[in-house]
């Protein structure tokens, strides 16, 4: 399923709703449901569109200090396999 909105445009809506715009009127102008507008309130509420930029750069260099360790734990498991045949 594609994602039709960004996150910016998440916050937006909910910046609307805290604003005063009722919930019906906020999912009939932006083409979604009730249930879709309270999944987007419980993840978003309170974030700012930086603190989403800072979380995206924080999770994109978790994923990349993740993959080292993966790199470095198949090196180690190699030298062993390795080490352990010549003795």
């Amino acid at each position: 399923m594609a994602k039709r909105h960004t996150e910016e445009q998440i916050i937006a809506v909910l910046k609307e709703a805290e604003a005063g715009t009722k919930t019906g009127e906020l999912c009939r102008q932006h083409g979604i449901s009730d249930a879709t507008f309270y999944k987007w309130k419980a993840k978003y509420t309170g974030l700012e569109v930086s603190d989403l930029k800072k979380m995206r750069t924080l999770e994109d260099e978790n994923r990349r200090l993740k993959q080292i360790v993966a790199d470095q734990t198949l090196d180690i498991q190699a030298l062993k396999a390795v080490l352990s045949k010549k003795f």
